[in-house]
């Protein structure tokens, strides 16, 4: 399955459980920008390529870009910047 969002969007994975992601996502809707969630407990496949992503680590929030590259626990303003 292909997660990656079309341009000037994220998708990001995450739990129901944790605290950054929900922060991230109320950051995000606040300043409007347009974001795919994925829970990596639900999702099949998706906590083994959140691993990739990050060394082999469930870390959450992790962000995928349009063009293919990702933030782990990223802030809003890096998110923003990216777009």
């Amino acid at each position: 399955m292909d997660f990656t969002p079309p341009a000037g969007a994220i998708t990001m994975f995450s739990t129901s459980w944790c605290g950054y992601c929900k922060r991230l996502k109320s950051q995000l809707d606040s300043a409007g920008i347009s974001y795919t969630e994925v829970n990596i407990e639900v999702v099949e496949g998706t906590a083994s390529l959140v691993e990739s992503l990050n060394g082999g680590n469930q870390t959450v929030p992790t962000v995928l870009f349009a063009d293919g590259s990702s933030a782990t626990n990223p802030s809003l303003a890096l998110v923003a910047s990216r777009l």
